[in-house]
């Protein structure tokens, strides 16, 4: 999709407006999976509970190099609540992906220019107060027997599934 990229002006491309919010997200290596997919779309964002993860060698195992270019920002589990509402408040629609039942179904969701992905633990999802909190749920229809996908896995589809909204308008 992409033609040779100079490094030396690759910082000055357009980023696509999506911040994932990943700060519920425990495991290193799927964050680093996340920084990876996040880079490959040009994302503004990744944002991680504490940037340390992204030293760590399963982030950087994962990521493969791509946290060198692709931009973090640190959002505290104990400041989640609030960094949501100063994104809300700067234009910003927040979206949790969560498999709920009530979510609208992503092949019926439209995804507004500038979002934020908001991804639960693995295992537990997001907690109700931050659920209560988003513009919009969104899930990812499934139709096998495995109730929920990886969160690394689910986020990419999300991704993918806003890139692709954004460059058919």
């Amino acid at each position: 999709m992409h033609s040779a990229i100079a490094r030396s002006t690759y910082d000055l491309l357009p980023r696509h407006p999506l911040i994932v919010c990943a700060s519920l997200v425990q495991n290193p290596a799927n964050l680093g999976g996340l920084c990876r997919t996040a880079e490959a779309f040009r994302l503004e964002a990744l944002v991680l509970a504490d940037l340390a993860i992204a030293k760590t060698t399963p982030f950087k195992n994962l990521s493969a190099s791509t946290h060198r270019w692709q931009p973090l920002q640190a959002c505290p589990v104990d400041r989640l609540s609030d960094w949501l509402m100063e994104r809300q408040q700067l234009g910003y629609q927040v979206i949790a992906l969560d498999a709920n039942p009530q979510a609208i179904p992503m092949d019926q969701f439209t995804f507004a220019p500038q979002t934020v992905l908001l991804l639960g633990q693995e295992l537990t999802g997001l907690p109700q107060p931050l659920l209560g909190q988003c513009d919009r749920i969104v899930t990812i229809p499934q139709y096998g027997l495995v109730e929920s996908l990886n969160v690394q896995t689910a986020a990419a589809i999300a991704m993918y599934e806003y890139v692709r909204q954004r460059h058919r308008t």
